[in-house]
């Protein structure tokens, strides 16, 4: 079978990213953006999802992390389309449901090539740490919609704490990403749709 792997570079005035991706990897993540809570959340994604995932990014920091966690949203987006070339053999739909301590975080992922982001996730902390908590969803849209995905995420128990509840929905994330992705042995040459096209 053919390797599913992707690089994408993203260079504006804002920010300069490299992203490799391997979505028949192990699970490596090595990340580097600068924004310290996105890099935990982008390892998490890629051990619990097994996609191998490297990320260098800059970016200007100097104003805020808006423009680093946006761009490295759609260069994940990117390159996870790519990696999937015509999505032939994938199981192509995802779910999981994760606890992070107090929370429980529902995730549904389906890679049919229609880019959507709905989820019931509103701050009740305007940060985690140094991370300001809006970007959250706007990362997940991003990604989305580069990836030409539908992306849902839910919080079934919202739970007290705000790194918690952030952290579920990236677990939950991966979890059903690497679902979605694994290939059906049976169906390798099939677009996974009876309408036969993504």
């Amino acid at each position: 079978m053919e390797a599913r792997q992707a690089v994408a570079r993203r260079e504006t005035g804002e920010t300069k990213i490299y992203l490799s991706l391997n979505l028949d990897g192990s699970g490596r993540g090595a990340v580097a953006t600068g924004v310290g809570f996105l890099d935990h959340m982008l390892e998490l994604l890629a051990y619990h999802s097994g996609i191998d995932l490297e990320i260098q990014a800059e970016g200007d920091l100097h104003v805020d992390q808006h423009h680093v966690v946006e761009d490295v949203g759609l260069a994940l987006g990117r390159a996870t389309a790519e990696a999937l070339g015509e999505r032939r053999g994938i199981r192509r739909y995802g779910w999981a449901l994760i606890p992070m301590d107090e929370v429980l975080a529902a995730a549904a992922v389906d890679l049919g090539g229609r880019p959507a982001f709905v989820t019931d996730y509103r701050p009740e902390w305007a940060q985690v740490g140094t991370f300001p908590t809006e970007l959250v969803p706007h990362f997940c849209r991003s990604w989305a919609n580069e990836a030409r995905a539908a992306l849902h995420l839910r919080l079934l128990t919202p739970g007290e704490n705000e790194h918690h509840r952030v952290e579920a929905m990236f677990k939950a994330w991966a979890y059903a990403l690497g679902a979605a992705v694994t290939r059906r042995v049976e169906r390798v040459q099939q677009i996974p749709s009876t309408k036969g096209s993504l």
